[in-house]
């Protein structure tokens, strides 16, 4: 009699993302799976950012439906193994909505709960869906603007902003200039039409980056009457060759072979082109996150929960705070 052995069920985890001005829920499986990524964004009133309470209440009227969508096609939530949320960082209302729905969840169905990193989440869904291995990690969104590769157990940064975020100093001056909400694709398109480069302060301390001085005076040639094509144009040049500039000299330091890029700005065509074009001149690959999976998603949070639960990370709900200043190097991290 021949005996066939029966398949190992792939794990399933469903992943809550709740940081910014995202709320997401997703389902993984352990083989590398993205099963459903349901997304809701929050959307501020023209000329405002982020209120981190009314962002809140969005979320929280909205999860339920967000989650009705991704189950539909499950044969119920006992399938799922475990539930994993994003722990930090983040605006802390926002955080404690996804949270709470959580450990709801995870109370419920008698389900281990998985704390993950927002910011490693990111790191994990381009590599997963990309195949980078080692790579030299530059992570662009609303809330990070890091350098940064593995050793020894934690992600080691190498570089990062002294001040405000790349994405945050794209989206604050399309506030102020009265465009859209996020502002980088409407930057983006904008900066194509721009033909005239116009002088901005370009600031690089030692491997460090600080965007503050350059918003103020991209806003304040705004004000002196340059054209709106022009100055984003201007600011996108000179806020990436900053940004490429540091991780150039952190891809020599450390000698990788790959180079990521990750996050809501990663999918911005001239970023891209001049992180090829370093990565071209050393002789390594790039790789850069699918759009569909560069900005905020469950997606994230959902593979990257898959990831830790196999490696025995889980956290009791009486124990599961909030961390809206979890920084990336501070995460061990046992899988890879």
């Amino acid at each position: 009699m021949i005996h066939q052995s029966i398949p190992e069920k792939p794990l399933m985890c469903l992943g809550i993302e709740s940081t910014a001005h995202t709320v997401g829920v997703a389902l993984a499986s352990s083989k590398g799976e993205i099963l459903t990524n349901v997304n809701a964004v929050y959307t501020a009133p023209m000329g405002q950012g982020i209120h981190p309470r009314e962002a809140a209440q969005h979320h929280c009227e909205v999860i339920p439906i967000v989650l009705r969508r991704v189950i539909d096609n499950l044969d119920g939530l006992d399938a799922v193994d475990c539930i994993a949320f994003s722990t930090g960082p983040g605006l802390g209302p926002v955080l404690r909505t996804g949270a709470t729905f959580a450990r709801a969840l995870a109370l419920w169905l008698e389900k281990p709960l998985v704390p993950v990193h927002h910011a490693i989440g990111h790191i994990e869904i381009a590599s997963l869906m990309t195949g980078a291995e080692d790579p030299l990690v530059l992570l662009v969104s609303g809330g990070h603007t890091s350098i940064a590769a593995f050793g020894d157990g934690f992600w080691r940064v190498y570089g990062e902003t002294e001040d405000i975020t790349l994405g945050n100093l794209l989206d604050v001056f399309a506030r102020e200039a009265g465009l859209s909400f996020p502002g980088g694709a409407v930057i983006e398109d904008l900066a194509k039409k721009g033909q005239n480069y116009i002088e901005l302060p370009y600031v690089v301390k030692g491997n460090d980056v600080s965007y503050s001085g350059l918003l103020t005076a991209a806003l304040k040639r705004l004000k002196e009457g340059h054209g709106i094509e022009d100055v984003c144009f201007s600011l996108q040049e000179v806020a990436f060759s900053m940004l490429t500039e540091a991780t150039e000299r952190a891809l020599a330091h450390t000698e990788r072979k790959e180079v990521l890029v990750t996050g809501g700005v990663a999918a911005n065509e001239r970023l891209q082109s001049m992180i090829d074009s370093i990565s071209r001149d050393h002789g390594v690959e790039a790789y850069v996150v699918p759009k569909e999976y560069s900005g905020d998603s469950g997606a994230q949070i959902a593979w990257t929960g898959i990831l830790a639960f196999q490696s025995g990370v889980q956290v009791d709900v009486e124990k599961s705070f909030v961390k809206p200043k979890w920084r990336l190097d501070q995460v061990r991290i046992p899988w890879r």
